[in-house]
């Protein structure tokens, strides 16, 4: 239950060559640097409720570790995968609707930090959000 709370996104690292290796045009790209992305996340057991709120959308995500869930991301990629715990940590994988294309990302607590990183074909990128 670590993850309950609100996050914001307070810096990220190689998150714009993580996008354009995922195919983001340069217009989004630079419109997704400056997300002022929150997460607020509730767990009960193994169902979470997120709720991805930017400048540019609000998303409700419902999902149960392990069970397989469909997603869109905010440029419109849809992709579908699971999410697993493993020890305190959050993994998921997800393969991309379009080309088949595998994107994994992990969310840990980190000093007191969301920090969520991202691997798609062999591009790593992290996010590090706050507490609010």
């Amino acid at each position: 239950m670590a993850f309950n709370g609100t996050w914001k996104v307070d810096h990220s690292e190689n998150y714009d060559k993580f996008m354009e290796q995922m195919g983001i045009n340069v217009m989004k790209r630079k419109l997704a640097e400056h997300d002022n992305l929150k997460i607020t996340i509730e767990q009960t057991g193994n169902n979470f409720h997120l709720k991805e709120s930017s400048t540019f959308r609000t998303k409700d995500i419902d999902f149960t570790l392990g069970v397989q869930f469909d997603y869109t991301l905010a440029d419109g990629t849809e992709v579908s995968g699971t999410w697993e715990m493993e020890g305190d940590k959050m993994n998921g994988k997800f393969t991309r609707k379009d080309n088949g294309k595998v994107l994994i990302t992990t969310r840990a607590i980190v000093g007191g930090e969301l920090v969520q990183t991202y691997n798609y074909d062999g591009v790593d990128a992290k996010r590090t959000f706050k507490k609010q």
